[in-house]
């Protein structure tokens, strides 16, 4: 069947009266948040071939029909409320890490790694290890809030000031260093921390055990 149907061609009129009609673009309803479109239950005009080719066809969007709009109008609701509390709860995250370095008590990861002489990493640190260490520490932070792109040019106390190409590259901290580090919450909730990079001490050797290799 036509993705777009009678039933798509029925909304048309009622969404173009809320969005006002434009050439070339079709008015359709968001059945999942779409990042950079909408949230689910949104009508937002987008391209008629992006409608027809992708967003339709893989259930994202339908007609956006006052039926279609007040069948998912439950769902819109609860995801409103989920986001609302996910936000107070990034809000707390960023203030209480804000809090933290204010009050000298830390707001950092400390992470060991295996390097050489020279203080470069035989591996890399990566955002993982970053947001598994804050959140030891009481901190709530997911994985992907920590930006490790593109701060390679940024200054790095003790480890000296790193290039991109060296320091740091997408997967992640390749130098012994204190680095600084964006945590992005969502778009409008960004702090900054220090990863400090310590090189990880090589094991000692057992008690005695260079006394016999001398016997």
């Amino acid at each position: 069947m036509d993705p777009l149907n009678a039933d798509y061609y029925k909304g048309i009129k009622m969404a173009k009266k809320i969005l006002g009609a434009k050439t070339g673009v079709l008015p359709v309803l968001l059945c999942e948040d779409i990042e950079k479109l909408g949230w689910l239950g949104d009508v937002v005009e987008v391209k008629t071939g992006y409608a027809r080719n992708y967003l339709i066809p893989q259930g994202l969007a339908k007609a956006a029909s006052e039926a279609n709009i007040k069948s998912i109008s439950e769902e819109r609701d609860r995801r409103a409320q989920q986001r609302k509390s996910e936000r107070v709860k990034l809000e707390e995250s960023v203030t209480a890490i804000l809090a933290a370095g204010k009050a000298g008590e830390g707001a950092e990861a400390v992470v060991a790694a295996k390097a050489n002489e020279q203080g470069h990493l035989f591996g890399s640190v990566t955002a993982r290890e970053i947001a598994t260490n804050l959140r030891e520490q009481g901190f709530d932070v997911p994985d992907d809030a920590v930006q490790l792109a593109g701060i390679g040019d940024r200054d790095s106390r003790g480890g000296g000031r790193h290039s991109g190409s060296v320091g740091h590259h997408s997967g992640g901290i390749k130098e012994v260093g204190t680095h600084t580090v964006s945590l992005k919450f969502a778009e409008d909730l960004i702090c900054q921390i220090n990863v400090v990079v310590v090189a990880e001490q090589a094991p000692r050797a057992p008690c005695g055990e260079e006394g016999d290799e001398a016997e």
